[in-house]
């Protein structure tokens, strides 16, 4: 077991809004559903998986060996590679859950705003955007502060998914702006400059909270992004 496994093997399972979810499942055939050797395999991925997600977090997800992974979760290196090809494959179920939620709420405000035909229809569109950010967040603890700490890092290697899913955020952000400017109903001349530096603005208030460094209440932090975004689009005269 490596130096950075032993010192945390002893540490407790996180549960509640800490705790990781994955929803890829192993390749080999689990059994039947619920029975003992499909438990076995969902509790091993999990375990990897948590181990890998508290490793990155205090190390950074390039400098992990897999080797610590597999001592930190206390299974053999080779059960490492029963579950997961490499190092790119588990970042990549690590975050799945959250990225289909987040993609989920981008989508939804992106429908809102196509149907948006005044300022207070622009408004619900992105306070019910920023309300389902929160949840994104809270639900996905520590797998949403991994993504704020590791998604401005050169996407290669085992970052690339990481760097994948920001970019296809910024690229979904410029599209909420740029349909807003086509109905009309804000006036910016570059939808691009407006949309990242709002999600610029985010990620670090995000940051702040998730990380212990933002004293404040979960509804107040909510109430901030909500007004941080309105007002880094409001109309311009």
């Amino acid at each position: 077991m490596s130096s950075r496994s032993s010192a945390r093997a002893s540490a407790p399972e996180k549960t509640g809004p800490a705790a990781i979810a994955v929803k890829r499942a192993p390749k080999e055939r689990p059994g039947p559903p619920g029975g003992k050797r499909d438990v076995n395999r969902k509790r091993r991925t999990h375990a990897i998986a948590r181990a890998a997600l508290g490793l990155f977090l205090e190390h950074g997800v390039e400098t992990v060996t897999i080797d610590d992974i597999a001592g930190e979760a206390q299974v053999a290196k080779g059960s490492f590679y029963r579950y997961y090809a490499d190092k790119t494959e588990l970042v990549t179920a690590i975050f799945e859950p959250m990225a289909t939620i987040l993609r989920g709420a981008l989508q939804g405000c992106e429908e809102a705003l196509a149907a948006a035909s005044d300022r207070a229809s622009l408004v619900d569109a992105y306070q019910g955007l920023a309300r389902d950010l929160i949840p994104v967040a809270l639900g996905h603890f520590d797998v949403a502060r991994l993504y704020l700490q590791e998604n401005r890092a050169p996407g290669h290697g085992a970052r690339a998914p990481i760097r994948a899913l920001a970019l296809d955020v910024e690229k979904r952000a410029v599209r909420l702006t740029e349909i807003a400017v086509q109905k009309g109903l804000l006036r910016i001349p570059d939808p691009r400059i407006s949309a990242l530096a709002v999600v610029g603005a985010i990620e670090q208030l995000a940051l702040g909270f998730l990380g212990g460094r933002l004293d404040a209440p979960p509804p107040e932090v909510a109430r901030t992004l909500i007004d941080l975004v309105l007002d880094g689009l409001r109309p311009r005269s």
